[in-house]
């Protein structure tokens, strides 16, 4: 008897739309080898999903907030059914980009320096916020949301165009204001205790934002294999394995580097990567000999209760 399989997929974060093209995308494979799947959102209908289809496992297709930063993973673990990817803390921990920085920290793995900006009433627009800014990272600099993934809301700000641009987070109410780090862009995907591959990206556009992430328009190009030597390709996948492991993940991970100087800066460890068509852990699966279902069929057997 084929398995069923529940997808979660949508949402109400900034990402809906990317995590039910992951959602569709899944399915669409398991479809094919014949597996009962159906797609749930993460709603209030979703237990009565569950109780009625019975899945044999849920498979985690959600992106950003709600879906990738402990909650819903929290809700699985209580219902006690079988899901992929990472587990409570590790998704929160991973999700917090000033949480996850601060253990990189700790642990002697490079990553951009940055200061935590809360807004408040007393909203910073002086001439000393910038020297301060200018002093501690220089510009230009970087600024995100703490919890976003995908790149929604990131801006790569000069000291002219830094106040508008922080304007425009202000519904954030704290984020991060980062060191920014020129150079490649290199990821690097981790499948439980295998270092599976990286890939380059070389955006047309100012940086690898939503727009080069997910839109075909952009022409991102993707490198595969990465020019590297030896040694430098080794020290990537031996940071992104050693991050993985450190925040605690299961299952399949993205780590997303910058290579400037001959050194690699981590920006963050993603617990929920991409697998849509224009996705990087399929794309280097593919490269390593790993068919699409087979890496889904490998997270589904990865799956269990206790993450």
């Amino acid at each position: 008897m084929k398995k069923r399989i529940l997808i979660l997929g949508g949402g109400i974060s900034k990402e809906r739309l990317i995590s039910l093209d992951t959602a569709k995308s899944v399915a669409n494979e398991l479809k094919k080898k014949k597996y009962k799947v159906i797609i749930s959102e993460p709603d209030s209908d979703l237990l009565k999903n569950i109780k009625k289809f019975r899945p044999h496992i849920v498979f985690n297709a959600l992106h950003g907030q709600f879906g990738e930063d402990g909650y819903i993973q929290s809700v699985l673990e209580i219902l006690k059914v079988k899901y992929t990817h990472s587990g409570v803390l590790a998704s929160s921990i991973a999700m917090d980009k000033e949480i996850s920085k601060n253990i990189y920290f700790k642990n002697n793995i490079l990553t951009p320096n940055f200061i935590k900006f809360k807004f408040n009433n007393n909203f910073i627009n002086s001439k000393n916020f910038l020297t301060l800014i200018e002093k501690k990272l220089k510009f230009p600099v970087v600024i995100k949301p703490i919890n976003e993934g995908s790149s929604v809301n990131v801006f790569i700000c000069s000291k002219k165009n830094f106040l508008k641009n922080l304007k425009r987070l202000v519904e954030y109410n704290e984020i991060l204001i980062e060191e920014f780090i020129g150079g490649r862009e290199i990821q690097v995907a981790i499948m439980g205790n295998r270092k599976l591959g990286a890939i380059e990206l070389k955006p047309k556009r100012k940086f690898y934002d939503y727009q080069a992430k997910y839109n075909v328009k952009a022409k991102t190009k993707h490198i595969i294999p990465v020019d590297l030597d030896k040694k430098n390709y080794n020290k990537v996948m031996g940071i992104a394995f050693k991050a993985h492991k450190l925040i605690g993940c299961k299952g399949v991970t993205r780590s997303d580097f910058k290579f400037y100087k001959n050194k690699f800066y981590l920006l963050e460890t993603n617990t929920q990567p991409g697998m849509t068509k224009l996705s990087l852990v399929p794309e280097i699966a593919n490269y390593c000999g790993m068919k699409f279902i087979d890496l889904i069929e490998w997270m589904l057997n990865d799956a269990s209760t206790n993450r």
